[in-house]
């Protein structure tokens, strides 16, 4: 009999035990992946609408929390809290190439949430290169119309022609934006002077994005347009850096539950292995009687735990994954993730499967270690006495 032979028969000998002692790494470890699969999702999509801003400063109010921050990127409701006067301010420094109003709203339609947002129209169009889709774009600056996201088109079954309510207000559908992978797809746009109107904010934004002229001089720019104006300015990197901040120390505090339970798994082979020890000093005393050395019985030990990590570890992530792909969206479903939940689908990544099942086989070898030493310590003629 080979030594793989060995541990196999160990193995399966109680099944049982077997199972269930595979079932606390497996779940553990499905855990562990999950919370991994979703936290990397959010990092991408983060990026992705910090991408799809097109700035390279965000002036806001002075004192912002991180929630109005990550509300920038998914284009959720802010307050309107900078002046009009502000803006031609921040207009009037030298390096600054484009300073955009937004003012982030929301509206019930048909009793569902959905993100308005006020925008100059031809400035805004050339900041994120919008493309239509179908119908057309707005033909003056304060045309009483409504441009939608192709997300929210898709949603509501809107078309060019059909009617949108905005605040009570009806207002045609003049255009269909082009899927961009961003905030935009899942918002409507109305020009800014009939965003104020409708909500009462005369002469308020809720920020703005401004390019600079020389990438170069952004810390310069910044400082100038906080000396000249009674705002905060934050890099698109800073405010990146922010949210990310918070999104990943959240996700390694939930991954940190999720390794203890992986660590709990880890005890419990240490106590099947010790059982399986005990259970078998007859087998091991007819093995080293017919020549086994203390190293055999040292690695057929590890190898039964490794094969316990093995298993576990691809059981938990194929778990974990599909876990991830069906209650992701459930779990990022809060005040501070909302809008992103309209992000693809996570999926894992080689990386990921090759950190689960590496922890999990390293785990598994470590907890292995005292009960294959303890196995490779019996004495053959402690041993025989249960023989």
């Amino acid at each position: 009999m080979n030594l793989w032979t060995l541990v196999w028969r160990n193995l399966l000998r109680r099944r049982g035990r077997f199972v269930f002692t595979l079932a606390g790494i497996s779940m553990g470890m499905a855990a562990f992946v999950a919370l991994m699969t979703i936290g990397q999702g959010l990092t991408k999509e983060i990026k992705k609408q910090a991408q799809g801003l097109g700035a390279n400063l965000v002036v806001t109010p002075k004192g912002w929390c991180a929630y109005e921050q990550i509300s920038v990127l998914t284009g959720e409701q802010l307050p309107e809290a900078i002046p009009m006067p502000e803006l031609e301010k921040i207009r009037g420094v030298a390096g600054v190439k484009s300073a955009i109003p937004y003012l982030n709203e929301k509206t019930a339609f048909r009793n569902q949430p959905v993100p308005v947002i006020g925008v100059w129209p031809e400035e805004m169009r050339t900041l994120q290169k919008w493309a239509i889709e179908s119908g057309r774009y707005f033909n003056s600056p304060v045309e009483r119309a409504v441009v939608v996201g192709s997300a929210i088109a898709k949603q509501f079954k809107l078309q060019p022609g059909d009617t949108f309510t905005v605040r009570g207000e009806p207002l045609p559908v003049i255009g269909v934006l082009r899927e961009a992978g961003t905030k935009n797809d899942i918002a409507t746009f109305i020009p800014l002077p009939l965003a104020q109107q409708i909500y009462g904010v005369q002469d308020k934004v809720s920020f703005i994005a401004v390019q600079v002229t020389d990438l170069e001089r952004m810390e310069a720019v910044s400082l100038k347009i906080q000396e000249v104006a009674n705002v905060a300015v934050v890099s698109d990197k800073q405010l990146l850096a922010s949210v990310l901040s918070i999104v990943g120390t959240v996700g390694t505090a939930m991954q940190a539950v999720a390794a203890v339970g992986v660590l709990a798994a880890a005890f419990g082979i240490v106590n099947t292995l010790l059982t399986a020890v005990y259970e078998r000093r007859r087998e091991i005393g007819i093995l080293q009687a017919i020549g086994s050395t203390r190293r055999t019985l040292f690695l057929a030990f590890m190898f039964e735990s490794g094969l316990y990590g093995l298993l576990g570890g691809i059981l938990g992530t194929a778990i974990g994954g599909l876990s991830a792909y069906l209650f992701g969206p459930y779990l990022t479903d809060n005040a501070f993730t909302a809008s992103l939940r309209q992000a693809p689908m996570p999926t894992l990544d080689n990386g990921t499967v090759l950190l689960a099942l590496g922890f999990s086989v390293c785990l598994a070898l470590l907890a292995g270690l005292y009960p294959a030493y303890r196995a490779a310590r019996l004495s053959p003629v402690e041993a025989m006495r249960y023989v």
